[in-house]
Order: C-alpha cells, then sequence, then structure tokens
C-alpha cells in the first residue's frame, strides 16, 4: 500500500497531555474505508490514551472513548480534526461537581 504523510503533529496541551495526529494519503483505500486517508489523532493524559480517532484495517472509520469503539461519519480530513478537536475541548472542560 504505498503512502505518503500527509500530517504527522505532537501538539503539547500542558505538562501531562497531547495531542497526536497522523495522516497519511493511500491507494488503495484502507480496507473498511471509503477515502483515500489512514489516520490516528490521538488525546493522551498521563500516558493514557483518552479518545483516538482511527480507521484500523477491516474496522472502518471509528473512535475509541474509554474501552468503548464507536462507529464515526468521515465527510473529509479537516472535518475529522475538528470534530476530534471538538470531542478533546469538551474532555477537557472542567467538570462541576454538586
Amino acid at each position: 500500500m504505498p503512502a505518503t504523510l500527509v500530517m504527522k503533529r505532537r501538539i503539547w496541551l500542558d505538562t501531562s497531555s497531547l495531542l497526536s495526529l497522523v495522516v497519511w494519503d493511500v491507494t488503495p483505500p484502507v480496507r473498511g474505508s471509503s477515502h483515500r486517508y489512514k489516520y490516528r489523532l490521538a488525546y493522551v493524559v498521563k500516558d493514557e490514551c483518552l479518545l483516538r480517532y482511527d480507521n484500523e484495517a477491516g474496522k472502518g472509520d471509528h473512535k475509541h472513548l474509554g474501552i468503548a469503539e464507536i462507529p464515526i461519519e468521515f465527510i473529509d480530513i479537516n472535518k475529522l480534526v475538528d470534530d476530534f478537536v471538538t470531542e478533546v475541548n469538551q474532555l477537557r472542560r472542567p467538570k462541576c461537581a454538586l
């Protein structure tokens, strides 16, 4: 599977949390996906992955949230990254204790 690296970024949000964004343009598409991208977007806190979007072969587009694996809709790579960042921001919001 020929692949061209499109994006590889590691963004530290603070001393213990980071975003890892890796996207390749692949031909043919990854088995289970109808688009030409192979990707892995991860939100890691204290060495624990809290959220990951990926499309490993045979599983199609999905996210890992805790132990759950949930299908996601792929529109385009920009929307995917935007959705991921939005979800990370929701996870980072301080929780209200009653």
